[in-house]
């Protein structure tokens, strides 16, 4: 038993350092990023994560319709948005 202990024991310790120092952070940040996707509106100034700035003109359930600072249109996914800037 105890040569089983001294076996699985640091690969099970190391499992569960991977966990909480790379896994857990990774799956909260995901989780903000896809609740500040799902709760945009029009009118919020947001940066994608190609680095277009744009304001949101027309949100869809997986399109956002962005508009450029010329007045050009631009549809993106909605997970292409990175961040929100500002909004109104």
């Amino acid at each position: 038993m105890e040569a089983i202990l001294a076996t699985f024991g640091p690969l099970v310790l190391m499992v569960l350092i991977f966990y909480f120092l790379l896994i857990r952070p990774q799956q909260k940040k995901q989780k903000q990023v896809r609740e500040m996707q799902s709760n945009l509106k029009k009118g919020d100034k947001i940066v994608t994560i190609g680095g277009f700035h744009g304001t949101v003109h027309a949100i869809d359930e997986e399109v956002v319709v962005l508009l450029a600072t010329d007045g050009a249109k631009v549809t993106y996914d909605k997970s292409a948005i990175a961040r929100v800037v500002e909004s109104n």
